[in-house]
């Protein structure tokens, strides 16, 4: 198996999402299949990254005894699914992948290895990237069985319709939507108030909603 590209290993406090305050060892993959406006992560493949073959990774993983589960971040990790079929079964952890949900084709090749998705809803008002709802459609489908929340960046800018189809997917699949204010470095990017007023139309449609922020940066940590 050829080696693949890794930007950065590291063990932090997980901080977005139905996991928040968890230890977990973050292993961020380069490269992204998509370019959202709002992204404030590095993960190019030009530059600063180490090469891994899945063995040479999966004992970097394995020697962590504190952690809580691996998190496969990026990028877009499923973009690396042949890399990740021969890497997953050799971790010895609960695995925990962080993707776009629009790779459903992919996930499904490893869907056995994962045991938590988390999980982008894109809103075109947010990220700038049009047609991504049919996606994710797919990728929920494929989801099913395997625990799955949907994290769904936000901002001024969110529209009625994509609450209602938001909120349609929510339905659709029983999954938890988690709202993630849009973040300026460390700083919320919206009022509190009309982060509470979004919250509260999204419960006008589905139940199974939270509002959380990232909280790694008001803790200052990775």
């Amino acid at each position: 198996m050829d080696k693949v590209k890794i930007k950065e290993v590291f063990d932090s406090i997980q901080g977005e999402g139905g996991y928040i305050g968890y230890k977990q060892l973050f292993i961020r993959f380069c490269n992204c299949n998509l370019k959202c406006n709002y992204c404030d992560t590095e993960f190019s493949s030009q530059t600063d990254y180490n090469e891994y073959c899945p063995r040479e990774l999966a004992d970097i993983a394995n020697s962590y005894k504190d952690i809580h589960s691996v998190s496969l971040t990026g990028g877009e990790p499923l973009l690396q699914t042949e890399f990740l079929k021969e890497f997953l079964p050799l971790v010895q952890k609960k695995i925990y992948l962080e993707t776009n949900a629009t790779l459903a084709d992919k996930f499904s090749e490893v869907k056995p290895f994962i045991d938590i998705v988390s999980a982008d809803i894109k809103l075109e008002s947010a990220t700038g990237i049009k047609d991504t709802l049919k996606f994710h459609d797919k990728f929920f489908e494929a989801c099913k069985g395997t625990e799955t929340f949907a994290k769904i960046v936000f901002n001024e800018n969110i529209t009625p319709e994509e609450i209602e189809k938001c909120c349609q997917i929510g339905t659709k699949y029983n999954i938890e939507l988690i709202l993630q204010p849009e973040m300026k470095d460390d700083m919320i990017n919206v009022s509190t108030e009309f982060a509470v007023s979004i919250l509260d139309k999204f419960l006008e449609k589905y139940i199974n909603v939270r509002l959380i922020p990232q909280v790694h940066k008001f803790l200052n940590v990775r």
